[in-house]
C-alpha cells in the first residue's frame, strides 16, 4: 500500500483543522517552517522538516531539532518557497495522495502561490488537496470525475485556471451544465451544490480548480 503524505505549512492557526482527526498509521507527516511547530503542538512528529525557519524563535528551533530526525534547512535567499520544496519532495515519493494544511489565510501571495502549485505539471499527475477548516481545494486536468455529497461542505465551485475550459458538464448538481465553454475569470460555476448523493463533473480541455466550502 502506498503511503499518504500530509504537509503542514506555517499558515495562521485559526485556519487549521484538528490535525489529529486526519492521522492514521499510513500517514507520513511533513512540516514546513512554522508548520513543524503546529505539528508538534498537535502531538504529531514529522518524518522530515523543510524550511529556512525564519518564522520560529530560538526556543522553537531547539524544540524542532530535538523532536525531528530529518531536517532540510535552507537559506532565506532562494528561488523556491519552503512549501514548493516540500511539495516537490512529496511528489517524488509517489504517494497515493498528498494533503496540505496551513497553506491558506495570512499572506495573500503565499495563499495564491500555494493554490497555483496544484496546477503544476508534476502536481496534475497526483491526487493533491489543500485543506483548511472551511475549504478543500483541488486541481484537475481534463477527464470525468465522480464526486460525493459532503453535508458539511455543500458549496462546490469550479474555477478555470487555464485561459479557457471546454466541454464542462455537471451532472447531479443543482445547476447542471452540458458541454459548456468557460473562460478564465468567469464566475459561472461558483457556489453550486449537489442534489444527488453522487454527481460527476467532466471537461475536455483546460485546467479546473474545484473548491468545496462550508457556510
Amino acid at each position: 500500500m502506498k503511503k499518504i503524505i500530509h504537509i503542514v505549512a506555517g499558515g495562521p492557526k485559526k485556519y487549521l483543522p484538528n490535525l489529529q482527526t486526519f492521522h492514521s498509521p499510513e500517514i507520513e507527516w511533513v512540516g514546513v517552517d512554522y508548520g513543524v511547530i503546529s505539528l508538534l503542538n498537535s502531538k504529531l512528529i514529522p518524518s522530515i522538516a523543510f524550511g529556512d525557519f525564519d518564522s520560529v524563535t530560538e526556543q522553537q528551533w531547539m524544540h524542532i531539532i530535538k523532536e525531528t530526525d530529518k531536517i532540510k534547512k535552507f537559506i532565506p535567499e532562494k528561488d523556491e518557497t519552503d512549501m514548493e520544496l516540500a511539495l516537490l519532495w512529496a511528489i517524488k515519493q509517489n504517494p497515493s495522495a498528498i494533503r496540505i494544511f496551513g497553506a491558506t489565510g495570512g499572506r495573500a501571495d503565499h495563499y495564491f502561490a500555494n493554490a497555483m502549485m496544484l496546477a503544476r505539471r508534476e502536481s496534475l499527475n497526483h491526487k493533491i488537496e489543500i485543506i483548511d477548516d472551511q475549504n478543500v481545494i483541488s486541481v484537475h486536468p481534463p477527464g470525468k470525475y465522480s464526486i460525493e455529497k459532503i453535508t458539511c461542505k455543500k458549496y462546490i465551485s469550479f474555477i478555470p485556471l487555464s485561459s479557457e475550459v471546454s466541454g464542462i458538464t455537471l451532472e447531479g448538481f443543482k445547476y447542471p451544465l452540458h458541454n459548456k465553454h468557460i473562460l478564465m475569470g468567469s464566475s459561472l460555476c461558483i457556489s453550486n451544490e449537489l442534489i444527488e448523493e453522487t454527481g460527476t463533473f467532466s471537461f475536455t480541455t483546460g485546467i479546473l480548480m474545484m473548491i468545496r466550502s462550508q457556510d
